[in-house]
């Protein structure tokens, strides 16, 4: 395996050619022409840190025999940070119908028993393995140290930080950081995941709240109505709503600077004040509707 300041194009000579880009706002991948590789390239935000989470993640996984990507070559050069992946085979998970939606969340549910795991010494941050010298961070700050300076502003910022005290008794568990029916793939009954950049240490509620966030959220951006989410079936899974709030606010965080105005602060503590999953959730999909109206990208 290659590793190390090794250049994309030594690479793509063993592993590729690498098809067209598919660009997405933080990464730039491309398949090999054979369908055997994937390349994918790091942008914006900390890429030598998400390069080196991601392989090390991956690897770490696949000694619990889950089902993830090889890394096939990773390195750094001129042209940004980058990696290789073996390409999996499967399709990913949908979401269309309720029983694509039910047999997602089984998928989640199955998942988050292996990948769940804690220990007394285990602290939350980044990745699966802690930076040595660094004091850890607790639960909360945790979450409130991936919003920029600019929510420091907000009116809605220090209710947040005070409704996500409780995360504190929460054990630690590790994190993929990212779910989502795009990074679940199955094939013949056995599940892979893939993409884990975002991969953590952090309350179980961090994973949970993700699945959540993003089948609300996509189904919304592609047509139906708050009143149609099938929340009867999304509350199979675990509800936090100082959680379910962070993620809404992380989301507008990382879009256009101008979004995370567009939220008013009752809304965040609306949400943050939820205890039950159905009320929650519902709130979640009214809340993600208006933002959609309002012109926030998906």
């Amino acid at each position: 395996m290659l590793d190390g300041d090794v250049t994309v194009h030594e690479a793509e000579l063993l592993y590729g050619p690498f098809g067209r880009a598919s660009v997405k706002p933080y990464a730039m991948t491309r398949r090999a022409v054979d369908g055997g590789s994937l390349l994918k390239v790091y942008a914006g935000i900390d890429t030598e840190g998400r390069r080196h989470r991601e392989a090390e993640t991956v690897r770490r996984a696949a000694r619990w025999g889950l089902s993830v990507p090889e890394v096939m070559a990773t390195g750094r050069c001129d042209g940004g940070s980058w990696s290789v992946f073996r390409m999996l085979p499967g399709v990913p998970c949908g979401v269309g119908t309720d029983r694509a939606i039910e047999e997602y969340i089984d998928h989640v549910l199955g998942l988050t028993d292996s990948l769940h795991r804690s220990s007394p010494d285990l602290n939350p941050g980044s990745g699966w393995s802690g930076e040595r010298g660094r004091r850890p961070a607790t639960q909360r700050q945790f979450l409130l140290d991936q919003l920029s300076q600019r929510c420091r502003q907000q009116p809605w910022w220090a209710a947040l930080a005070e409704a996500l005290r409780p995360l504190e008794s929460h054990p630690v568990v590790y994190l993929h950081g990212d779910l989502k029916p795009e990074h679940l793939l199955v094939h013949d009954h056995q599940l892979s995941v893939v993409d884990w950049e975002a991969s953590a240490r952090g309350p179980a509620a961090v994973d949970y709240t993700d699945v959540v966030f993003h089948l609300v959220r996509d189904l919304l951006y592609t047509g139906a109505k708050p009143d149609r989410v099938p929340i009867d079936l999304i509350t199979r899974l675990p509800f936090n709503g100082p959680v379910l709030a962070w993620r809404v606010l992380l989301w507008l965080d990382r879009r256009r600077p101008q979004d995370i105005d567009l939220i008013a602060a009752r809304n965040v503590h609306r949400l943050a004040a939820e205890d039950h999953a159905v009320t929650g959730y519902a709130s979640l999909a009214r809340t993600v509707s208006a933002l959609h109206t309002a012109g926030v990208p998906r």
